[in-house]
């Protein structure tokens, strides 16, 4: 005769049951996520890499492994150091200001008056712009002759200047619309910062006799040092993924002048149809992203206070 199962033996039996289901539902809820970051990053990420390891025919599609060399050909490639000289001016010229500039936005519209939701549209409305429409707007503002610039700027600037013509001021140029563009998405940010700092430190402030810029220097600035962390990870990311504005307003020229990575490889890709430059390209573009990110993280994490 079977021995009968013991009362205990069944809730203990449901218990393991939950918890097996427990364990199991998360993962089935990260499922779609996973999906999507599978086939839309990791499988391009990794196809990539093992396309940069390969010598591929456009005509053929033949494949043979040359293993590293494709790197040291980019290595002595003269336009990618005119590239990657290119990125780094675009990247020190555009983010810096842009985030000080959506900084000082902030501070100025961050107390409530009359015009003060008029003003942070006006200041927001570029960015709802797509690119290319605020890179055709641009280009109209640059047109020598009749653009913008010389209609109403005629007598403090030079008359009649191609700026996206000329390589002494096409990336120049193109970094201006950069600030212009991207500035009032970042003063969102700083806004929201700025609201959740509390009043009772500037109240302490005001009362032990700080200036307006102690205040700021002691309070706003350190407190905002998240915002500001998490800005500059997402301006320097945008700077190195720029592609749009290059492509309608110079395509790269004059003499590579405005010729930014991701544009290289756009062009390597679709122009040249060199796909083993083109991986290779996109090998060193994610490594340089990573390098920013970990550089953001690992170093200036350190200075920020996530708590009040």
């Amino acid at each position: 005769m079977l021995n009968a199962a013991r009362p205990t033996d069944v809730p203990r039996a449901a218990a393991k049951a939950a918890r097996r289901r427990w364990r199991i539902q998360p993962y089935l809820f990260l499922l779609p996520s996973l999906v999507f970051l599978g086939t839309f990053t990791y499988y391009p990420v990794l196809s990539s890499l093992e396309m940069s390891l390969y010598r591929l025919s456009p005509i053929t599609h033949q494949r043979q492994f040359v293993g590293f060399a494709n790197y040291t050909a980019l290595a002595a490639d003269p336009v990618f150091g005119r590239v990657l000289k290119n990125s780094a001016v675009f990247l020190l010229g555009s983010v810096p200001i842009t985030v000080a500039l959506a900084l000082v936005l902030a501070l100025l519209l961050v107390r409530t008056h009359a015009l003060s939701a008029a003003f942070r549209t006006a200041f927001f409305y570029p960015t709802l712009l797509p690119l290319v429409g605020a890179a055709a707007i641009w280009l109209f503002v640059y047109t020598p002759g009749y653009g913008l610039i010389d209609v109403y700027l005629h007598g403090l600037v030079p008359a009649s200047v191609n700026y996206l013509g000329d390589p002494r001021y096409a990336l120049a140029a193109v970094i201006a619309l950069t600030i212009w563009k991207n500035a009032g998405y970042y003063m969102l940010f700083y806004l929201a910062g700025l609201q959740s700092v509390p009043v009772e430190l500037y109240e302490a402030g005001r009362l032990e006799g700080a200036s307006a810029w102690q205040q700021f220097r002691t309070i706003t600035f350190p407190l905002l040092a998240p915002t500001t962390l998490f800005v500059l990870l997402i301006a320097s990311i945008n700077a190195f993924q720029s592609v749009d504005q290059i492509w309608v307003m110079t395509g790269g020229g004059p003499d590579n002048a405005t010729n930014l990575l991701l544009f290289y490889v756009y062009q390597a890709a679709f122009m040249f149809f060199d796909l083993s430059k083109a991986a290779t390209l996109t090998v060193f573009l994610l490594a340089v992203l990573m390098a920013i990110a970990m550089l953001s993280f690992g170093l200036l994490e350190r200075r920020v206070h996530y708590e009040v």
